[in-house]
């Protein structure tokens, strides 16, 4: 059962005032950060692009049964099951298996400490911050520093685990008659949960409880510090590649648009299939980059105008009023900003996209002044 703890705190109204002037430069290495994000993004897109449009126009499509030497440099398309003969071993826990991964999965049980703070503004211009600690029991793949928890006695961590997890990969992978490089083997994700195991080796670790290993005095009532181990394992499976064939194995195709081409996907598909989920997987990054570039530069400008909400928080009411329009401000300025930025690169990238959106940037504090510039008044007759 979760307990809690809670703190309440101050800060005076000239001592957010320094707070705030001194995160200008903050806000400034924001906005600058955002910009280069912003820039770099477009490049890479349009790189990346390029390249895949590069590939797909010369991939080869080759069977995996044999090796043709006039293939040799090509950029090929093949489908084949990925398998070896090697087998792997946990020495530790006796696990045998004949597969390409073997992953083990360590779990311990441990304090976590969540933090909720919840801030009052207070007639004068300081603030009081309640801050509520909760302390919880979990289990987690990874040690859990107590050290920096704000309340640590009673809810101590151990300093290490027991056992780590662990990870064995099978070489030589193979698809037919090819080898699987091993950055190719890394874009192999096919782990199931491993349901049959050496269980009188296991038992001899703890207990076997829902195909785990736990290892602590009551499963049913675990405590700080118990374990339990789990075992995944990808066995022989389908896939399909496109990479530059090297002999009897494959490499990254380096393209004139200067980026690298090596695809691979769990199951039977073509390759102009896997061509376009790349470049699906390219658009959603590059729209992730530019709203994390977007929200950078807005969250840079609302920490430049923070001053001017700090000061006027000595009603807390103008404070709030205050806020608001910086945070539109803010708004109104990261926007057309960063599409200046992106259609800066486009320029040098893209020419017409580029020229087009920052027509687009220009106009909208245009067509924000004349939306809510007021009417003037019609002139009555005889006067």
């Amino acid at each position: 059962m979760p307990d809690t703890f809670t703190e309440i705190s101050s800060q005076s109204w000239l001592g957010r005032i320094g707070k705030s002037f001194k995160g200008i430069l903050f806000g400034l290495l924001l906005i600058a950060g955002a910009g280069g994000l912003l820039f770099w993004n477009e490049g890479r897109a349009v790189q990346r692009i390029r390249a895949l449009m590069e590939g797909n126009k010369v991939v080869l499509p080759v069977s995996a049964e044999r090796v043709e030497t006039a293939n040799e440099g090509k950029l090929v398309h093949m489908t084949g099951l990925a398998t070896t003969t090697a087998i792997l071993t946990d020495t530790e826990f006796g696990v045998t298996t004949n597969a390409l991964k073997l992953d083990r999965v360590a779990e311990m049980y441990q304090w976590l400490e969540k933090e909720e703070k919840k801030t009052e503004k207070n007639l004068g211009g300081s603030t009081t911050t309640t801050t509520t600690y909760t302390y919880q029991q979990a289990w987690e793949p990874q040690r859990v520093d107590s050290s920096a928890f704000h309340h640590r006695e009673g809810h101590e961590n151990p300093v290490t685990m027991l056992f780590q997890e662990r990870s064995v990969v099978a070489h030589p992978i193979t698809v037919g008659a090819f080898m699987l490089s091993s950055s190719l083997v890394g874009k192999i994700s096919a782990a199931k949960p491993m349901l049959s195991t050496n269980t009188g080796q296991l038992k001899s670790k703890g207990q076997l409880v829902d195909g785990r290993v736990f290892i602590g005095t009551n499963a049913a009532a675990p405590q700080i510090g118990d374990q339990r181990i789990s075992f995944r394992v990808t066995g022989p499976t389908t896939v399909s590649l496109v990479a530059r064939q090297v002999g009897e194995t494959f490499e990254p195709y380096r393209t004139k648009a200067g980026a690298a081409v090596e695809l691979l996907q769990v199951g039977t598909l073509s390759a102009e299939e896997m061509f376009a989920h790349a470049r699906e997987m390219n658009r959603l990054l590059t729209w992730g980059l530019r709203l994390l570039g977007w929200l950078l530069m807005f969250a840079g400008f609302a920490t430049l105008f923070r001053p001017l909400v700090v000061l006027a928080d000595v009603l807390p009411f103008l404070g709030n009023l205050v806020g608001v329009g910086t945070s539109a401000v803010a708004f109104l300025l990261a926007t057309p900003i960063s599409l200046l930025i992106v259609a800066a690169a486009w320029i040098v990238y893209r020419p017409l996209l580029g020229i087009v959106l920052i027509a687009v940037a220009v106009a909208i504090p245009f067509a924000l002044k004349s939306r809510f510039k007021k009417p003037v008044p019609p002139v009555a007759a005889g006067h």
